[in-house]
């Protein structure tokens, strides 16, 4: 039951690549959703003028995207255990 972070080329496999993305985007939306005037702060701008809806689109993008790539490197992963 080994699996195979490395694929035989050297690089990242898909599931190891797909559960980096959903690890940064849940950690991305958590921090959003607990601090969102990150993005004013950091970048000098504010696009919603303190109305918080930038953020909250930014935390539901991620939350989405993170459901996305933990289910595709689900999906990676077990295509990869021995039958």
């Amino acid at each position: 039951m080994e699996r195979k972070v490395v694929s035989s080329h050297g690089k990242l496999s898909i599931s190891c690549i797909a559960t980096l993305v959903a690890g940064f985007t849940s950690i991305l939306g958590v921090v959003t959703g607990l601090c969102g005037y990150w993005i004013e702060t950091l970048f000098g701008i504010d696009p919603d003028h303190h109305s918080g809806s930038t953020e909250w689109d930014l935390v539901i993008a991620c939350a989405l995207s993170a459901i996305v790539f933990f289910t595709l490197a689900h999906h990676s992963w077990r295509k990869q255990l021995p039958t």
